[in-house]
């Protein structure tokens, strides 16, 4: 057994204090996919972007929604977490004007301190130059310390609540009709250490990434290429969870471990109105506490339901972690 049921599919459709002592509350959305069609130009389409446009106009431009993801951007103003992790494919094109529509969605969701963001497959749909777009968002991919420290740099560490959250990037260029991703060999060394320095600190490691790490959770053309070496990276250094996007459905798969367990955790697009009801919008609210056994994670999904045009509560989790029973 992953999980232990705490509550009943469906059983509230208001926020209620998860179970447990008081603890630090992570909210974690994904793939809003947002888009600037109003201002796209013929040059822009003559590279990938011509697939990601014909993509929207055939299907994607009906499921994502504005409606949604303001119902979620209330939802979750309701929830008042303490800090926010989006990972990733804020935008669908890459366009410099779509990174300006991700930058005012961060600044709506919260200050630099209280919402983290990593890229995804999307946002580096094609090269593009920094400061149109990924510098738009450096304050809230910038590590904690020195305000002078490079962002965009990955991984990079803040640590909110006795929580470290380790930002890592999978996002590159990749080919017509592929969307894998990549952490590569460089961040990977660096990744280590945060992992190992973090571990000797006692936090509880949260890493945050866009492509999921476990194979057969997504297709070949779309999977994390150098997940073997993540795996391998997990075995050495450990981890507590992992959450991360880009399937655009709920997704919970048990990474196996000599530290245990490690579940990651990814959810769907923040935007869809989800004709496939897998695929409806999702957020989830992870509360972090402490029990006389040790701790703990308890989990709160939020999914859209189209009758309220509302989030309403789907389901309580207690998230068992590394070194723990359920």
């Amino acid at each position: 057994m992953i999980f232990v049921k705490t509550d009943p599919p469906g059983s509230a459709d208001r926020h209620e204090p998860l179970s447990g002592r008081a603890g630090f509350t992570l909210a974690h959305l994904s793939d809003p996919h947002l888009t600037a069609m109003e201002e796209l130009r013929p040059a822009d389409l003559l590279n990938k972007r011509a697939y990601g446009y014909l993509s929207w106009r055939l299907h994607r431009g009906v499921e994502h929604q504005d409606a949604v993801l303001s119902a979620l951007l209330a939802d979750i103003r309701s929830a008042a977490p303490g800090h926010i992790a989006v990972t990733g494919d804020l935008t669908h094109l890459g366009l410099p004007a779509e990174f300006r529509a991700g930058l005012k969605l961060l600044r709506t969701l919260g200050p630099p301190g209280k919402v983290t963001v990593i890229p995804g497959n999307h946002d580096a749909y094609v090269r593009t130059p920094r400061r149109r777009t990924f510098g738009l968002w450096s304050d809230y991919m910038r590590p904690d310390g020195d305000e002078t420290a490079a962002a965009g740099r990955f991984p990079f560490l803040r640590i909110r609540g006795g929580i470290a959250l380790i930002g890592v990037s999978t996002a590159r260029p990749t080919l017509p009709f592929l969307a894998t991703g990549r952490i590569g060999e460089s961040q990977m060394e660096r990744l280590g250490r945060v992992l190992s320095d973090t571990r000797e600190r006692g936090l509880l490691r949260v890493v945050l990434m866009h492509h999921p790490p476990a194979p057969g959770t997504i297709s070949r053309r779309k999977r994390l290429t150098d997940h073997a070496a993540f795996r391998a990276l997990l075995v050495r250094n450990g981890a507590e969870l992992i959450l991360h996007g880009h399937t655009h459905r709920s997704s919970f798969t048990a990474i196996p471990t000599p530290w245990g367990k490690i579940l990651s955790v990814g959810v769907p697009s923040a935007s869809a109105l989800g004709r496939n009801a897998g695929r409806r919008a999702r957020y989830h609210l992870y509360r972090f506490g402490r029990d006389p056994d040790g701790r703990r994670v308890d989990l709160c999904v939020r999914v859209y339901s189209p009758e309220k045009r509302c989030f309403v509560t789907e389901r309580r989790e207690r998230i068992p972690l590394p070194g723990t029973t359920a």
